[in-house]
């Protein structure tokens, strides 16, 4: 991890490139992302738009879900990976909440409901309009952190804190930034770097990482 970095400078330009962008689940309320967040781990956001218009077609609130059965909830989403446990715990979510306006924006709470984890409820409360309790850390950012050097390794609790020890809160929506960065332009392979924001303190662009 560079530490001769300042990182809140640093990360300037790319909170201010992605701020307002949206994420890539097409969602249109508060229910609808915390099941696509659920959905969509181990899946891509972009097989998840697929399925989610028939599922709420099926399930269109929260209280609809909590009477669903998990079989009927499997067959909206049985070509979803890990589709057995997701249907479980969005019954076991559903019968908790009870309805839409009894969802929980708190990471605590969040995180409380079986299969939602950090990640998950920090993308919740970023859409939401949140103040932010925790770094965003996908598979994107597991990649870009390292890369750019404000995080080492490859766990992403440990990323999340390792950057949450370098940004002041009001920064922690870098998270989702990196996320974007990562999709669009620091690629697995071929990254883009010489069109990144963040190459003239990247450690894998400059030869350091």
């Amino acid at each position: 991890m560079s530490t001769s970095v300042n990182w809140s400078k640093a990360i300037q330009p790319l909170l201010k490139k992605y701020k307002t962008t949206k994420h890539p689940l097409e969602y249109k309320n508060t229910y609808q992302l915390l099941v696509m967040v659920v959905l969509s781990a181990q899946d891509s956001d972009r097989h998840i738009n697929q399925i989610a218009p028939d599922f709420f077609r099926a399930f269109p609130t929260m209280a609809a879900l909590s009477k669903a059965t998990e079989a009927a909830i499997e067959e909206q989403i049985s070509d979803v990976r890990n589709f057995g446990n997701k249907a479980k715990w969005l019954s076991g979510i559903a019968k908790t909440i009870k309805k839409d306006a009894d969802i929980p924006l708190d990471l605590a709470s969040l995180t409380a409901l079986k299969g939602i984890g950090r990640k998950s409820a920090n993308v919740i409360l970023r859409e939401s309009g949140r103040p932010p309790e925790g770094i965003i850390v996908d598979l994107h950012v597991v990649r870009v952190a390292p890369r750019l050097g404000i995080a080492t390794g490859t766990d992403a609790n440990k990323i999340e804190k390792q950057m949450m020890e370098a940004l002041p809160q009001k920064d922690w929506d870098a998270g989702m930034a990196l996320s974007f960065l990562g999709r669009e332009i620091c690629r697995p392979t071929h990254p883009k770097c010489t069109e990144c924001v963040m190459n003239a303190v990247c450690e894998f662009y400059n030869g350091n990482g």
